[in-house]
């Protein structure tokens, strides 16, 4: 019975997406991820301004969301998200293209941890209700968490050197008078 509990808690994906620190085993999860998964891998964080007001920090790339690019040659620009392949982990941008050998333009691939969300599409009732919900729960966080007063941090002294260390006389602990009958009670 334990024993499958732990090969069931072991297989099972849960919130850790990484079981493993093998780079081996990780691209193997990575590339052989189910779909419902690989919707995780597309999370990008959002810009700003959608950060305070949303209060959450990164959602997965949707089609319909405008998306800035961070990294690459096209760092900086700027367009809606056209299509995603989850089966090739690339988002494709309106806008980004790049030209092919024979003269023709096609959109170019990008990866989603390299972009960033500028607006989200809410098209969909159940991502608004979702992004809703998050915002619920930060706010019942920050009411529940009273401000508390910082504490004030004691200073400490700088060590002093050897020359004032020898000036400073010891301070010697005087034994009391009960302490002194116990010592000569063992010894």
């Amino acid at each position: 019975m334990a024993q499958n509990r732990k090969r069931r808690q072991h297989n099972s994906l849960g919130d850790n997406l990484m079981k493993t620190v093998q780079p081996r085993k990780q691209r193997k999860m990575l590339f052989q991820a189910p779909l419902h998964i690989r919707h995780k891998h597309f999370s990008a964080p959002l810009s700003p301004s959608l950060k305070a007001s949303r209060h959450i920090s990164s959602i997965p790339v949707r089609k319909g969301d405008t998306v800035k690019i961070m990294r690459g040659d096209r760092k900086g620009s700027e367009g809606k998200v056209t299509k995603v392949d989850r089966q090739k982990y690339r988002l494709f941008v309106d806008g980004v293209t790049r030209e092919k050998v024979d003269g023709t333009t096609v959109l170019a691939p990008i990866h989603p941890s390299k972009v960033m969300i500028t607006s989200l599409n809410l098209d969909d009732k159940w991502r608004s209700r979702s992004l809703k919900v998050e915002v619920a729960k930060e706010a019942k966080k920050l009411k529940e968490k009273p401000e508390e007063p910082k504490k004030e941090r004691k200073k400490i002294k700088p060590p002093k050197t050897p020359s004032e260390k020898a000036k400073t006389p010891r301070k010697r602990k005087m034994k009391t008078s009960t302490e002194e009958e116990g010592a000569t009670e063992i010894g």
